[in-house]
């Protein structure tokens, strides 16, 4: 059958591509592998989110006495329950990806789905009945998996992946983590949440490290707070699974230390679904393991086009969705602006959450910036302080010579969905004093923006 546009993978890149691509007249379908909706609606960002959401409810719970509620008995975390429902809500996103295919008309196939040919897409079901279809277009977007260590090989039992981690069968007692990223430092969070033994561990010297260092020491420092065993500067050289615990040896400044586990968790980041789909069949070129694509995301060949995390750039689901749209409608030809890697939120779900933008305070000063940094703390928040949330911060870094927005830092309650202020006055190129002239509600813990603003220029208020 012919098509305009075939996409494989049916993630955050590839539906959007889909949905986006019918809307604009073209006749199109979506090859999969698996369940609609990809890995971040199954096994990533919706699903952990639901555990995440689980995890703060049992501590809301634990904690009702300081908001002036009484519950009698002991408050217990019921962990199958929470594993379901964490299920559900994924079940219930991917029938969304179906409602939306047969609104738009876009087409499903099931299978495995490979580059074959010019304009070609050889497709293998479970069955091992192949058929082809042919598109003027080609979007690969099969995403990504969890990246192995050589020394840290998954054997789904004891060693695991973030997918597995998702569906364990009963609670561990006991968790090495290992790799502090937003990954590994939610499912840290979660685990050390409902009573699991958690011991963190990072090979570089902070915490998340692609956050601001304020940041990063902030998250350390709650983590610590709450009883979690934090290694940083460390690195896991084996695991002995021989036994009925893992042993796990890691190598710290002060010299070899050994943690027992029921579970090691690799969240070391992710490794590009690259194999099997016909790259070195048709020629298609990548560059350090991934596709290489120009600003509209084309390849070498003409009629392929890559989108996600098979390509370079941040492993986001918002990033791949935003290739998508802007590969779809350069396709339709249209005249779409290409992304501005340098505007891209980033998001960690921890208790409390973090969330930034742009250059950190470091990178600016490596950039040859001279800086305005302000910085608001939650402690200085009404809003803050009535939601028991003391804990944070937010930090904005501004050009000196010309006032504008260059970064944005944010760790405490709320500061997820604060971000995307910051990335549309990013975008705008909006000045600190105009940022400092701009109202914000009161009392919201986005009136911290305002403020860090304002701290930037020795006008702030409230500190």
């Amino acid at each position: 059958m012919n098509y305009d546009v075939i996409v494989i993978g049916s993630g955050p890149g590839g539906y959007v591509a889909a949905i986006r691509a019918s809307q604009l007249g073209l006749k199109v379908a979506v090859v999969e592998k698996e369940n609609l909706g990809g890995i971040c609606l199954n096994w990533g960002c919706i699903p952990t989110k639901s555990l995440l959401k689980s995890a703060q409810a049992f501590e809301y719970a634990k904690h009702a006495a300081d908001y002036g509620v009484s519950i009698s008995g002991e408050v217990k975390p019921d962990f199958g329950a929470m594993v379901q429902r964490s299920r559900g809500v994924a079940d219930g996103m991917s029938k969304g990806i179906q409602f939306l295919f047969k609104k738009n008309k876009v087409e499903s196939i099931f299978g495995w789905g490979k580059l074959a040919g010019k304009n070609t897409v050889e497709v293998t079901d479970d069955a091992g009945k192949k058929s082809t279809y042919t598109a003027k277009h080609i979007i690969l977007a099969t995403g990504a998996r969890s990246r192995e260590l050589p020394n840290l090989p998954q054997d789904g039992e004891k060693i695991i992946g973030y997918r597995k981690a998702l569906t364990l069968d009963k609670q561990p007692e006991s968790m090495v983590v290992v790799g502090s990223g937003a990954i590994g430092s939610e499912f840290a969070y979660f685990y050390h949440t409902i009573g699991t033994k958690v011991t963190l561990v990072e090979f570089m010297p902070t915490l998340v490290p692609n956050e601001d260092e304020e940041v990063a020491k902030q998250l350390e420092r709650n983590f610590k707070k709450s009883k979690m065993a934090v290694m940083v500067s460390s690195s896991v050289e084996s695991v002995d699974t021989s036994g009925d615990k893992c042993k796990v040896t890691i190598k710290t400044k002060k010299g070899q230390e050994v943690v027992e586990a029921d579970i090691v968790l690799s969240a070391v980041g992710i490794a590009p679904n690259t194999e099997g789909i016909g790259l070195e069949e048709m020629g298609v070129e990548t560059e350090n393991g991934r596709v290489k694509v120009d600003e509209f995301y084309r390849t070498n060949v003409e009629g392929v086009y890559a989108i996600g995390d098979i390509v370079a750039g941040p492993a986001l689901a918002h990033v791949a969705s935003a290739e998508a749209i802007t590969c779809v409608e350069k396709i339709a030809g249209m005249n779409p602006e290409p992304i501005d890697y340098s505007n891209i939120p980033g998001c960690t779900y921890t208790s409390p959450e973090v969330s930034s933008v742009g250059l950190t305070e470091a990178k600016a000063k490596e950039a040859g910036y001279e800086i305005k940094v302000g910085k608001f703390p939650y402690s200085a928040s009404g809003k803050a302080s009535a939601a028991g949330q003391k804990d944070g911060f937010v930090k904005l870094i501004f050009d000196a010579k010309y006032g504008e927005l260059l970064g944005a830092h944010m760790i405490g309650g709320n500061v997820t969905e604060m971000i995307a202020e910051m990335v549309v006055a990013k975008k705008l190129e909006i000045t600190g004093h105009e940022l400092i002239k701009t109202i914000h509600p009161h009392p919201t813990m986005s009136e911290a923006v305002m403020e860090a603003a304002a701290a930037a220029y020795d006008e702030v208020i409230h500190i």
